[in-house]
């Protein structure tokens, strides 16, 4: 198709040249017949961006020549956007015009024709072509890349995507555009690191409208609702014509464009803005705050006005700044070397100076690629600019060293979407017209209360149930709008029904699925649904240990301290109170503590209610006494009920003891726990059995076929449900597995999958399915229950509060009332001081004295005489005070 005007732009293009085009601007600058000073331009004279790139090189021409005095001029050539014609131009260009250097085109697919014939004539060519191959330098030994690598902007486009959690994109592209060769595998990369893959790669031709339609009607009725649009500035303004009539430039929908179309911005009218309502854009970045570009862009306005009056805007744009870069490259080369060939090439390789566009240097023939660039909004009759991505700080609001960055668009400005909604789009939906989801369903569970597949006698209709089964319907049936879906038995391994959601084979798999690392690389997972761990299962066995302690079994340590400290507490009170009614309470300091502890723990079993004189103690010794009561027939009773429980014990404690012992271990078929136990644990492959029902793992471990078992956390809920008093838990618990549902890589579903996930945990469902699927086959865990069944303090909190509380009431009575008068204040005081003296004089006194119980009223003749010295010494410093 492509043949035809080509035919026809050769013969054109011969007419042409036959009297030659040259067109100088509005230079009158003089030639001579040998082409010295003559730089040669193939541009689309009528692109907006052949037009900047005009202008932007005759004022580059004019200002190195006013600068150095020098008579350089442009010849121009006009392809028409056309490969062939571009390189008939470049012939005659070099042949007739003979022109030392040579700049453009704008594309790679015209560049490589243009390249080919310079190649022979040596003739250095500075390409705008924003991409070239890499193997284009070894190749083209003059070609010099005179506009920086866009490929930066592939992993700004996946920032952008990222940021939002969408996860699958349509790429729109032209299919001659052979520069994308070299950018799409960035952009899949990128799209790779933030979680996200390339739904459909859709080329466009300029030639065929139809294609525009077609294309854009099987895109919508896909799901994926997140479009990168890499297409020139023609072709992507029809795709969002077309795209617009069709509905799809409302709510729900994401347009993002690339640098090529993006860049072309500033020179939009109303109407086009009216078509792009909402795309989010990518434009190269360059400095426009220096006063060099102050000066051009005041220029270029004026000038472009004049000889441009068709357009509506006169902002130079990218393009122009780039081309006026190349023109002063290539002129200030020329200016040092004489020569053409090799010699200027070399030159143009050495050139370094600050230009509009950045710094202009070359590397390889390369300028060094673009590594920031702006994100615009297009809204209303204009465009927002959001912020910047750069490539070593990511999204930020402004380029200053200061800035803040971060990874995600959020932060940047509020964006609006098409349809003019500033509420981010779901990026998906779920296709009306699509198949039902097929969902794999595995055969080969070895607790068929997590799944289940059954078929009727006649092998006509297959059933689907368990857990696995019944969550899944119920977080399907929370999404705002639920797909259909029908499920397929699968009876392989479980690591190969995932490989079937990667073979595209399943759109999902739903079962007991443990979600593991390298079961990551064929699919991605909800998160999981259970607990994850893996654990060893051992025969269990009595408790033969020495039970010497088992009396102190009843009651926690802390209980064990707070009876202690009431017990001496509620002692000292009675203590106190009753002192000096005692002759017994008479001797040493060893021997007072001694009554009074005695005190203490025989009142725990007799009140010697005929031994308290005053009412603050006896009122003290009942709620005492009570408290006892209750410890004591409480402590009773639960000590009786711990030894009607047989304790039992693991037979195995470690996985060393099996590793050493060279023990057989048994595990559930079909799952991943065989390679860990290889791997990770590493037991031998050929201690390693499997097993199909729990039946066949109880009876192997009662068997002593293998010495124990390894099953995950939530197989463990229902095998010790059902012999919880034959085998238990040893060991500790390996972090690993937990059960989910698997999807496609990228899947859009996977995201609100997730979000109905919880909803369903949230609520209690699942935890009501769970309960529901081992309630039949609970019993009841004796251990459990024996350590639940000691008590602690906080058991008798109100009772220790009681007791403490009567007893500090009263000592306090008791003290306020010996207050009562101040000689029997003083003397009651100095009476304590006495004693205190008289026990340090007296230590080697004897320490147990007979005291006779019925005569209260008699006391020690000495200890008397000396108590009343001591008094009365006390009595006269305190009247003498």
């Amino acid at each position: 198709m492509g043949q035809f005007p080509a035919l026809f732009s050769f013969f054109l293009v011969a007419l042409v040249v036959s009297w030659g085009h040259e067109t100088e601007g509005n230079m009158n600058l003089t030639m001579d017949d040998s082409g010295k000073g003559r730089i040669g331009v193939i541009v689309d004279e009528s692109s907006r961006i052949g037009k900047e790139e005009i202008l932007a090189m005759q004022m580059a021409v004019e200002d190195l020549n006013s600068s150095r005095n020098q008579s350089f001029s442009l010849v121009i050539r006009d392809y028409k956007s056309a490969p062939n014609l571009a390189a008939l131009a470049a012939k005659e260009l070099i042949s007739m015009q003979r022109v030392q250097v040579l700049i453009g085109p704008q594309t790679w697919e015209a560049t490589s024709i243009v390249s080919e014939v310079e190649n022979e004539k040596q003739t250095p060519v500075l390409t705008l072509a924003n991409e070239i191959p890499k193997w284009a330098n070894e190749r083209f030994k003059f070609l010099v890349q005179a506009s920086p690598s866009q490929l930066n902007q592939m992993r700004a486009i996946a920032g952008i995507i990222g940021s939002w959690d969408w996860h699958l994109v349509n790429v729109i592209y032209e299919d001659r555009d052979f520069s994308t060769t070299e950018i799409f595998p960035h952009l899949v990369h990128a799209l790779k690191d933030v979680g996200a893959e390339v739904s459909e790669f859709v080329s466009l031709s300029q030639f065929d409208s139809d294609l525009f339609t077609k294309e854009l009607e099987r895109l919508r009725r896909g799901s994926s609702r997140v479009f990168v649009v890499h297409l020139p500035f023609k072709l992507a303004l029809r795709l969002f014509e077309i795209a617009k009539e069709m509905g799809m430039m409302g709510n729900g929908y994401v347009w993002i464009t690339t640098d090529s179309f993006t860049s072309l911005a500033h020179s939009f009218n109303a109407s086009i803005f009216s078509v792009l309502q909402g795309v989010v854009g990518v434009k190269r970045f360059f400095p426009g705050d220096k006063p060099p570009f102050h000066e051009f862009h005041l220029r270029f306005r004026r000038r472009f006005r004049l000889e441009h009056s068709d357009e509506d805007e006169h902002e130079p744009g990218i393009y122009a700044v780039q081309a006026y870069d190349a023109a002063t490259t290539a002129a200030m080369a020329m200016s040092e070397i004489q020569e053409k060939g090799n010699a200027l090439l070399e030159q143009i390789k050495l050139t370094a100076f600050q230009g509009l566009s950045g710094m202009i240097q070359f590397k390889d023939r390369k300028l060094a690629p673009a590594d920031t660039f702006q994100i615009i909004n297009i809204m209303g009759r204009g465009y927002r600019e959001l912020g910047f991505w750069s490539d070593k700080s990511g999204f930020s609001r402004e380029l200053r060293e200061n800035s803040s960055s971060n990874s995600s668009m959020k932060d940047l400005s509020q964006v609006f979407w098409p349809g003019g909604s500033s509420e981010t789009p779901k990026g998906w939906v779920v296709p009306t017209d699509a198949n039902p989801l097929r969902i794999g369903v595995p055969t080969g569970s070895m607790f068929k209360q997590y799944v289940q597949v059954e078929e009727d006698p006649k092998g006509n209709n297959l059933t689907f149930t368990g857990l696995a089964i019944d969550l899944f319907k119920e977080t399907i049936h929370s999404l705002h709008v639920p797909p259909s879906y029908e499920f397929y038995r699968f009876n392989g391994s479980y690591d190969d029904l995932v490989n079937e959601i990667y073979l595209k084979n399943f759109d999902a798999a739903v079962g007991d699925i443990a979600i593991i690392s390298r079961r990551y690389e064929h699919a991605d997972f909800t998160h999981p649904y259970s607990e994850a761990g893996l654990v060893m299962i051992v025969p269990t066995r009595k408790d033969k240990s020495n039970k010497s302690l088992l009396f102190t079994k009843p009651f926690t340590l802390t209980m064990w301290i707070a009876i202690a400290m009431i017990n001496a507490y509620n002692g000292f009170v009675v203590w106190f109170i009753e002192r000096s009614r005692y002759p017994c309470h008479d001797g040493s300091m060893f021997n007072h503590a001694g009554t009074m502890l005695c005190s203490s723990f025989t009142t725990l079993f007799s009140l010697h209610g005929n031994m308290l004189h005053s009412n603050l103690s006896r009122m003290t010794m009942v709620v005492w006494l009570f408290m006892a009561l209750v410890i004591t027939q409480i402590y009773t009773a639960n000590l009786t009920s711990m030894l009607t429980i047989q304790r039992l014990e693991p037979t195995i404690s470690n996985i060393e003891t099996l590793q050493r012992a060279n023990a057989l271990v048994g595990y559930g078929k079909g799952s991943f726990v065989k390679r860990y136990l290889e791997e990770v644990l590493h037991f031998r492959p050929e201690n390693i059995k499997n097993y199909s029902t729990p039946e066949d793992l109880a009876e192997a471990l009662r068997n002593q076929e293998i010495s124990a078992a390894f099953l995950e956390v939530p197989f463990v809920k229902i095998f010790l449900a059902r012999f919880c008093r034959e085998f238990m838990i040893s060991g500790p618990t390996y972090k690993v597995g937990g059960f989910g549902f698997a999807f496609p890589r990228g899947s859009p579903l996977l995201t609100d999958i997730n979000e109905a996930l919880l909803k369903v945990s949230e609520t209690g469902k699942f935890k009501a399915l769970e309960d529901s699927m081992i309630g039949n086959e609970t019993c009841e865990d004796d251990d459990a229950k024996e350590e639940g069944s000691r008590l602690s303090s906080n058991s008798f909190f109100i009772l220790f509060v009681l007791s403490g509380g009567v007893s500090t009431v009263a000592l306090t009575l008791f003290i306020f009332n010996a207050h009562s008068s101040s000689f029997h204040q003083n003397a009651i005081w100095r009476l304590m001081i006495a004693v205190m003296r008289h026990w340090g004089e007296h230590r080697r006194s004897p320490s147990r004295r007979v005291c006779d119980e019925l005569q209260t009223t008699t006391v020690s003749y000495n200890f008397a005489h000396n108590t009343n010295l001591r008094i009365q010494e006390a009595v006269f410093l305190t009247s003498k005070r």
